[in-house]
């Protein structure tokens, strides 16, 4: 039985984007903000959560979090708007 994951997209207190993958969003978000999630935002706490899609299983996850990571910063901010709406 596959365990769902999210693709999910974090904005950092320097208006960066970060993308990454989880089984629990609120434990991961948590961890990001108590500074042991990735490096990339210790530097940039705090964060929030502004976009996010539940999926099938890791494998998927991963492939659409290497896909929106290749995106322009333009693209992704279009998701976020669109989910938003």
């Amino acid at each position: 039985m596959d365990t769902p994951y999210y693709f999910y997209l974090l904005k950092c207190s320097d208006d960066s984007i970060y993308a990454g993958i989880c089984i629990d969003l609120e434990k991961r978000l948590n961890s990001h903000n108590s500074g042991k999630g990735a490096k990339y935002t210790r530097s940039r706490l705090p964060v929030e959560i502004v976009y996010s899609e539940q999926l099938k299983n890791k494998s998927i996850a991963l492939k659409r979090e290497i896909e929106v990571k290749k995106w322009s910063r333009v693209k992704k901010l279009g998701l976020i708007e669109e989910a938003n709406y």
